[in-house]
């Protein structure tokens, strides 16, 4: 009997999700997948396509009704009811943020989620809007089991030196620590590598990830030892709006002229990068 499968990704300025069909030898089929893209902007967009990658849907949407990802999962959610003919048995989430404590895939319940809530200051542009569509799923129907994919969880094959900053004991024991971040992305490239080019996975790599949010991997033999990305997704390669490597002593700099947390928040995650370089 088939089965059907709903991946979400929920990210900071789009909502994506793909579907598949399973069996009883648990191979994945893609049915169908989407996107609603520019949300929060004047012009968002409503993309789903079939496994052929032939349109189902490509159209506008105003710009009030995708003015927040709430909005735009309902629109998904409206689209995706006339496509389901059951619930999904699971639902899966990429979730940017793991923290020390989560090395792999887990499911999520109540007391999980709490405590990847409580990791939201660690990627405050993306982990509230990951885990908005788990807070709705799990209201409405508590009985599908939703699992959490981690962005970090790639990056925990890192030794002990590449983790540490040079701080006191105390903060690496609280998670102050180099994280790494696009895991999921680069742990793809890493098993393509291997059926792709073999040769070339178990040697030493650099890889790119490329978007909004920018970073680069070394993988040796198809895990990360190295990424430029640290504690938070602010780290390593200048992005979109997000400025990465900086001296502390600007932040430093920033609360003696009078800045407040928020205002060097905002500044950091939406003001700089390629945007505050170009104004």
């Amino acid at each position: 009997m088939t089965k059907q499968l709903l991946v979400i990704n929920a990210g900071s300025s789009s909502l994506k999700f793909h579907l598949y069909e399973t069996d009883a030898a648990h191979t994945l089929a893609l049915d169908c997948g989407g996107q609603v893209s520019g949300i929060g902007t004047t012009h968002p967009q409503l993309r789903i396509y079939d496994r052929e990658k032939n349109s189902l849907v490509d159209r506008h949407i105003r710009a009030e009704d995708a003015g927040s990802l709430s909005t735009a999962q309902a629109i998904v959610t409206d689209w995706l009811m006339t496509r389901l003919t059951s619930p999904p048995f699971a639902i899966g989430h990429r979730i940017v943020h793991g923290g020390p404590d989560f090395h792999d895939s887990v499911i999520i319940g109540r007391h999980i989620l709490k405590q990847l809530d409580a990791l939201a200051p660690l990627a405050p542009l993306h982990q509230r809007n990951n885990l908005s569509p788990v807070h709705v799923i799990l209201d409405r129907w508590p009985d599908i089991p939703q699992v959490a994919c981690f962005d970090t969880a790639f990056h925990r094959t890192h030794s002990p030196v590449v983790e540490r900053f040079a701080l006191p004991q105390s903060f690496y024991d609280r998670g102050v620590r180099r994280y790494g971040f696009h895991g999921l992305s680069y742990e793809y490239i890493a098993q393509r590598l291997q059926q792709t080019r073999p040769a070339v996975a178990i040697g030493r790599v650099i890889v790119a990830h490329l978007g909004s949010g920018a970073s680069a991997c070394a993988l040796v033999n198809g895990c990360s030892v190295e990424t430029t990305m640290g504690f938070t997704a602010l780290d390593g390669l200048p992005m979109s709006t997000r400025p990465g490597q900086l001296d502390a002593g600007v932040v430093l700099w920033m609360i003696a002229q009078g800045m407040d947390h928020d205002a060097i928040q905002h500044l950091l995650y939406y003001e700089s990068g390629l945007k505050g370089l170009s104004g």
